[in-house]
């Protein structure tokens, strides 16, 4: 059983006392049982910078626990996200978890943006990180022309890769285009940024397929650059090279290939700065050119590099240190040398620090009338700012509680009451990232309860740590006290150690301390105990150890191991060698006490243990054994074999021959096998493969051979140490043709038009062929008919096409393999079918059963297959709105498709307006396409719950009354029958007033309230109706005037004389200031620029409005947007809507949806969507002089 030891105890005094333990008042690190009320806790969430797999629904993970279990809502970008609104977008039941789905419908990028969940209940809200969604982009090079280079050998040369920038970074590396990686050394390698470094070239540099390859692992793409031509000539080539390209050849530089010092290719210059985040791996690097290749090496001035953490990559020309500190800051230096000279260059390293923790707070559970404490202390540099937020509002605005004292980093509360229960949220960020912890306050009243299963059974070896749980709740936190005994003795002993979270410690428990325990919780509500069983057994004990041998090669040694244990429990007696398990070799025998090891070898030289366990302790003892030769002899030498040699062929026949070699010398290591490899030097000359394997002890094999191969053999011998180099090939050995002993694999038979078959198949290699002449005999007929089988030879290629054929009819195929020496064994015949046609018939008897105002399910007699001409893939229903049942929006609708798989006849159309008419129709699919539709079959959905009035203004405020205007709500969704207005007052303090209950008939749009209180604020709540129910409800505030007596009494500013008199100095002052303006606007025009730009007339500068008086002014794009909401529009109150306006949002692409055997839809809509209107003032666009002019104005 596993314990834990918390790290703050409590020892007994010496004397008499009891033991017990009284805690303090908080209880940080216990849990609240979840049966009891509790305010949210976050128990899972996605990460703060979540890139996700765009080809995949996107998850994005909020789990919190609670009681009552908390509801969860979302804000995407700082906003409510509303996923009722988003048929894509569903909430995991009983989590916050959001699965998007766009495998179905949608993109990706729609949902970028920043995420953040709530968890509520009752007793307060959590909230998570801001989860930052972006999905992960491979872009593809960009185009470009690489020209060949041509360098002189010695030059440096730096070939860029420069790959394009994805989401997260690729993994850049370099290969040729046989996809082989290229070698890189001291004198070659790539740098951290991508680029490939030569700090001189050689002549072996030259190729055409330097190629960069960029790896984006969260999508498992690779895309590749345009291959690099690379030429290094000598200086004999140089000036042929001059003379005859000098046109089309560029030449990387002009530098000499005479030794040279060297000089740094990256980086520049003599000193450098690095930033790095604490925590993160901190990379330097230095490369330099130079002839003969310098050596890179690296110091840290005024220190030394840490010895655990340092580490050198890249032929050390990058140096990195793991797990990086502020105490890592500093100067490193690089210095690069070679024979004729060193360089150096020095990096200034700054550590900077997002936050991170030095005390998190932690949940507090408080009784009623106690004190306690929240601390929030994060460290960071620069130096972290530390901010409260209270149930996810920031504290300075959340309400207020005379509880609480905020003081910095510390929160503390004094006489909590139950309504002081709230989660709090620290918040420590500064400009390299932030911590966001909860933390809740639960005010509770609970009586102890133990939490530690009730009689557990502890088995202890003596004198070893016993700790017996007593896990424990309650508010006010309770006292612990232990008693040993069916009596209850109270334990005065010094023996014993209590733990904060109620844990008895025994450190050295003996035979005496066996016996039942009782553990018991106090607190001023109420009592808890509990028992547990304590046993102590005797330890485990080596009484006989195995001793160090020394034996000579050849001979049996034992090793004894005498074990005394505890009879009550299993003991396993295992040996080791070399701490790991004994060969499984014959000459090991294992007895009950001991390990005999027959016929030593050097090889059985080693530490031997033996390990003795039983369920609650392990002892173990080791003994060393030494190998020794008989007699003294000269060390040998171990290695792998020598290659074989002196191979010899015999035997010769058509398909077979008899191999012999003479081995080569084992070194000291007997050969184990003799591996035989062969070429094939008509058909894959170069390459060899595996023929067979022989033992050691034999010298000749007799190899079986195919037909129609010139054959080379080589031999390799394998010993304990590796195998051998391979031996010279043998002489060739061409066999004899013959027929093929196979057949083509994977025949098919599939058409591409109506009247066609296309036979295919995988060809026959050369070394299958068995001769010369490989040919393909293809035969065919119809399946279900007495036609004889019609034969045609095509040479070796992998296709037959067989025209004039009958409308997808089933054939029987053979496809049979010949050369010149004969044919193939007759091959099995496989099925195809000629190729399809569009289905003739439409589906009958289509009728739709309406099940509510969103959902439909529509049936249909099947299709006869004989009038399909093809494999049914299913059924395709069009459907549509017509126009709405309360003819308000006759617009036509585009048309929205839905394919049910296989044979179904009946189907779920979702996502259905209520009120509104459907036509819909039907038609069958097969592999060529679909049929004609069936007659168009219309129907109606029932009325449904209305949406919220569009808007809700309260106008017109008097002393007593006040009159609010609606629009009607966007969706009405049936006929209205009435609305429904319910108002109450609120007082000064925020506290509501009595709920009145106002019925409005539904031709209204306005409505007076009388007989209000003066200077009051109401707070409305209006809906709609309609048959089928209420409707989402719009809110809004609004106060009655003053009374004009008391109004009477106060100080009109604005009939004051000094008030008017300023207000017409400020008035007089703008005014000179506009006619200043004017006046040096105008005399901007003469100057010669101006007469320049007037003469080419250039289209950008707008000339002066004479209609409005307005100046004009150069402008870009931007200038010519229409005006957004919140926007001063033009006195003729119009805006001109421009081409630009469009989104790619507004369009929908046409994407087929499915249905499971049940008819729950897991497919999409397809088709054109209709425009949304446009919300708010989402411009990002700068705004133009005009605009700022009117919002200063």
């Amino acid at each position: 059983m596993q314990l834990k030891i918390m790290p703050k105890k409590k020892h007994l005094p010496a004397g008499r006392a009891p033991l017990i333990l009284f805690l303090c008042q908080v209880i940080s690190a216990l849990e609240v049982p979840l049966d009891l009320v509790q305010p949210p806790t976050i128990t899972q969430q996605s990460p703060k910078d979540y890139i996700i797999d765009p080809r995949e629904n996107i998850v994005i993970q909020c789990e919190a626990k609670g009681k009552p279990p908390p509801s969860f809502s979302w804000t995407q970008n700082g906003t409510h996200f509303d996923i009722d609104k988003d048929p894509l977008v569903t909430m995991k039941p009983d989590s916050g978890t959001l699965i998007i789905n766009i495998m179905s419908e949608g993109k990706a990028e729609t949902y970028e943006g920043v995420y953040q969940c709530t968890a509520r209940n009752e007793r307060g809200a959590a909230i998570s990180n801001n989860i930052v969604v972006r999905p992960s982009r491979s872009p593809l090079w960009t185009k470009e022309k690489l020209e060949p280079m041509t360098l002189q050998n010695g030059q440096p040369l730096v070939l860029p890769c420069r790959p394009p920038v994805g989401l997260p970074p690729p993994i850049i590396f370099w290969m040729d285009n046989s996809f082989q990686r290229l070698p890189q050394s001291e004198r070659v390698s790539q740098g951290l940024n991508g680029d490939l470094y030569f700090s001189n070239v050689l002549p072996e540099d030259t190729r055409e397929d330097y190629i960069c390859y960029a790896r984006f692992n969260h999508t498992q793409t690779i895309q590749q650059k345009q291959p690099i031509s690379v030429k290094v000539i000598s200086v004999d080539e140089l000036n042929d090279t001059i003379a005859a390209n000098l046109s089309d050849t560029e030449f990387y530089g002009a530098k000499s290939n005479r030794e040279r010092p060297p000089t740094f290719l990256t980086p520049e210059g003599n000193a450098s700065n690095k930033e790095e985040l604490r925590g993160n791996v901190l990379s330097l690097e230095c490369i330099a050119e130079g002839l003969p290749t310098p050596v890179v090496y690296w110091i840290k001035e005024d220190g030394t590099l840490p010895i655990n953490r340092t580490f050198y990559r890249n032929f050390q020309k990058t140096l990195q240190i793991i797990q990086v500190s502020e105490a890592d800051s500093g100067n490193y230096q690089c210095i690069a040398k070679n024979a004729l000279g060193a360089i150096h260059h020095t990096i200034s390293v700054t550590v900077k620090a997002a936050p991170y923790w030095i005390m998190a707070p932690q949940n507090l559970v408080l009784s009623p009338g106690e004190d306690g404490a929240l601390i929030c202390r994060a460290n960071g540099n620069p130096k972290p700012t530390i901010s409260w937020l209270s149930n996810g509002v920031p504290i300075e605005i959340a309400p207020d509680d005379p509880s609480r004292k905020i003081d910095g980093d510390t929160i503390i509360f004094s006489n909590v009451q139950e309504r002081s229960s709230a989660v709090y949220q620290c918040n420590a960020s500064n400009e390299y990232g932030y911590l966001l912890a909860n933390a809740f306050v639960n005010v509770l009243a609970e009586p102890p309860r133990i939490l530690t299963s009730a009689n557990t059974h502890y088995q202890v070896i003596a004198n070893r740590p016993a700790f017996l749980d007593c896990a424990f709740f309650g508010s006010p936190l309770p006292t612990i006290e232990w008693f040993k005994g069916a009596k209850g003795n109270a334990l005065h002993e010094d023996i014993y150690v209590l733990h904060e979270n109620g844990t008895l410690g025994i450190p050295v428990p003996q035979k005496e301390s066996t016996g039942t325990y009782t553990c018991v919780a106090k607190n001023k509500l109420g009592m808890a105990k509990n028992e547990v069983n304590l046993e102590i057994k005797d330890p485990t004990r080596i009484i006989k150890q195995p001793e160090y041998a020394v034996v000579q090669r050849g001979s049996t040694v034992s090793f004894e191991c005498k074990v005394k244990h505890d009879h009550t429990l299993i003991l396993t007696v295992t040996w080791l060698k070399d701490d790991h398990e004994l060969p499984s070799d014959g000459r090991f025998t294992v007895d009950k006490d001991q390990l005999v090891v027959a016929d030593v070898g050097d090889d059985d030289g080693g530490t031997y243990t033996c390990v003795a366990n039983t369920t609650l302790d392990t002892v173990s003892a080791s003994a060393v054994l030494g190998v020794v030769a008989p007699t003294p002899t000269p060390a040998p030498i171990y290695d792998v074999p020598d290659p074989p040699f002196d191979l010899e062929l015999t035997d010769q026949l058509d398909k077979s021959v008899q191999l012999s070699w003479t081995p080569g010398d084992d070194n000291n290591s007997p050969i184990t096998k003799f591996i035989i490899e062969y070429e094939d030097a008509m058909h894959e000359a170069g390459l060899w493969h595996y023929q067979t394997e022989v033992p050691g002890t034999q010298t000749r094999a007799q190899l079986k051979l195919s037909p129609y191969v010139n054959y080379s053999f080589r031999v390799m011998a394998e010993n304990s140490l590796g195998r051998s180099l391979p031996s010279q090939p043998s002489e060739q050995y061409l066999t004899k043709a013959a027929e093929p002993d196979k057949n083509p694999m994977t025949v098919e038979g599939l058409g591409s038009e109506p009247d066609n078959l296309v036979i295919t198949w995988k060809p026959l290699n050369g070394f299958e062929s068995n001769g010369p002449g490989l040919q393909y005999k293809v035969s065919w007929r119809q399946k279900d008919g007495d036609d004889e089988w019609t034969s045609v030879v095509v040479a070796n290629v992998s296709k037959y096409i067989v025209s004039g054929t009958p409308t997808f009819v089933p054939y029987l195929i053979k496809v049979q393999a010949l050369n010149d020496v004969g044919f193939a064994p007759e091959p099995a015949a496989v099925m195809g079918h000629s190729g399809e046609d569009l289905p003739m018939v439409a589906p009958r008897n289509v009728h739709v059963n309406v099940l509510n105002g969103t959902l439909a399910e529509v049936h249909w007699d099947p299709v006869p297959l004989k009038s399909i001409r093809g494999h049914l893939q299913g059924y395709r229903i069009y459907y549509w709105k017509a126009q709405s049942s309360s003819k308000r929006n006759r617009r036509h609708m585009e048309k929205k498709i839905l394919i049910f798989q296989g044979s179904k006849t009946h189907g779920m159309l979702p996502g259905l307006e209520p009120f509104s008419h459907y036509m819909l129709n039907v038609r069958v699919v097969n592999g060529k396409g679909e049929g004609p539709a069936s007659p168009d079959k219309d129907f109606n959905t029932p009325e449904g719950v209305p949406s919220a009035p569009s808007a809700l203004k309260i106008v017109n405020p008097t002393l007593d009354s006040l009159t609010l205007e609606w629009d009607p709500p966007r969706h009405p969704n049936g006929i209205l029958t009435e609305y429904t207005l319910k108002y109450q007052p609120i007082n000064s303090t925020h506290e509501l007033g009595p709920l009145i209950d106002l019925k409005i008939p539904a031709n209204k749009t306005r409505w007076t309230l009388k007989n209000l209180n003066f200077s009051t604020r109401y707070k409305f709540y209006f809906y709609a109706q309609t048959s089928a129910g209420s409707g989402s409800q719009i809110t809004e505030e609004a106060v009655t005037t003053v009374d004009e007596a008391m109004a009477s009494r106060q100080v009109d500013i604005a009939t004051q004389g000094w008030f008017i008199g300023l207000m017409c100095a400020v008035a007089l002052l703008i005014l000179i200031l506009l006619i200043v303006c004017f006046i040096r606007r105008n005399k901007g025009g003469k100057y010669p620029v101006k007469e320049k730009e007037d003469a080419h007339a250039d289209p950008e500068i707008q000339p002066m409005k004479e209609d409005d008086g307005t100046f004009g002014e150069y402008s870009d794009a931007e200038d010519h947007k229409p005006l957004k909401k919140g926007s001063r529009t033009p006195s003729d109150r119009t805006v001109k809507k421009e081409d630009s306006d469009d989104s790619l949002v507004d369009y929908g692409e046409g994407v087929n949806g499915q249905f499971n055997e049940d008819g729950s839809f897991i497919g999409q809509y397809s088709g054109k969507k209709e425009k949304e209107p446009a919300e708010g003032n989402e411009s990002s666009e700068a705004p133009s002089p005009v605009n700022a002019m009117n919002s200063f104005v």
